[in-house]
């Protein structure tokens, strides 16, 4: 396979991921690694109509910032996978910065639809949210899911507000080894690994893991984890273990069973949260003429 290191590297990040999209990305990426390639149009149509229109906006003094699609850390290597574009975590922290710092924006709202993504990054946009809370508002309104990473950022934010229809949690950090010696041994191909430094090339796909391989992978899913699970249980106001023994447990939960467990803080929608900061109907947001055709392409693919 041409591209089977991309794949390999892919599956062995560290994911704060909804497992379905985890799923998607790899077989999106073994699509292009089969030769199959698409068009630009098609790439753009295959990226959910709402995900396209998802930009960082004003709403009367309220800012609105987009976290939609798969999160990375920086220009996200997701971006162009089967079902919905992506976000880059420092570009959310920028323009939660830009927000905060513009002194005209009374209240944010962190526009979500997300099934998590990558652990690198998530973690200093909550931070920044924590670092802000009980200052100029932060609400988090959830229009789909708030999954894993996404919720790890979320879970600081002064309020979380979800549509009666939306889903949030899968709280659960995991990775992947490839173990590919098999498939390349039925092609006649032997890798000799020739490297320095004792554990330079453990993670090497090309063989099993080790026993110290694995509990050196697990202690490093394990830290992260527990990052997760403190920074949700100080955002949401409980303690560690009720976050581990319930919040979903890794499952995704939806809005009603939500709020009992204390994930969240309300059900409504975006037009409901931006009534209560004066915005009215009037300015609701409208579909673009740009996004229109987009969906007309998605249609006819």
């Amino acid at each position: 396979m041409k591209y089977g290191h991309i794949l390999a590297a892919v599956a062995a990040e560290i994911w704060a991921v909804d497992a379905m999209k985890l799923e998607a990305i790899v077989g999106f990426l073994t699509l292009q690694a089969a030769g199959e390639k698409f068009t630009a149009e098609q790439i753009e149509a295959k990226i959910a109509p709402q995900t396209a229109r998802a930009v960082a906006r004003r709403e009367g003094a309220v800012a609105i910032v987009p976290m939609r699609g798969v999160i990375a850390n920086r220009m996200p290597l997701v971006t162009e996978t089967s079902t919905g574009g992506g976000a880059s975590s420092e570009q959310i922290g920028a323009q939660l910065r830009q927000a905060l710092d513009d002194e005209s924006v009374k209240a944010i709202i962190i526009d979500c639809d997300s099934p998590g993504g990558n652990v690198q990054g998530t973690d200093e946009v909550s931070a920044m949210i924590a670092a802000n809370r009980g200052g100029k508002p932060i609400v988090a309104q959830i229009a789909g899911d708030c999954a894993s990473a996404a919720y790890w950022a979320c879970a600081s934010c002064d309020e979380i507000v979800m549509n009666g229809s939306s889903e949030i949690g899968s709280i659960g950090v995991y990775t992947v080894h490839d173990d590919i010696s098999a498939a390349l041994e039925k092609l006649g191909v032997k890798k000799a690994l020739i490297g320095a430094g004792k554990f330079k090339a453990e993670m090497a796909p090309f063989h099993a893991l080790s026993d110290e391989a694995r509990d050196y992978t697990q202690s490093r899913v394990d830290a992260y984890y527990d990052m997760f699970v403190g920074r949700v249980a100080t955002g949401r106001n409980v303690d560690t273990d009720a976050v581990r023994n319930g919040f979903g447990q890794g499952r995704m939960v939806g809005a009603g069973q939500a709020l009992k467990m204390r994930m969240a803080d309300r059900i409504g929608t975006m037009q409901d949260t931006l009534a209560r900061f004066g915005v009215t109907s009037s300015t609701a947001p409208r579909t673009g003429a740009f996004a229109t055709q987009r969906e007309k392409r998605a249609l006819q693919l």
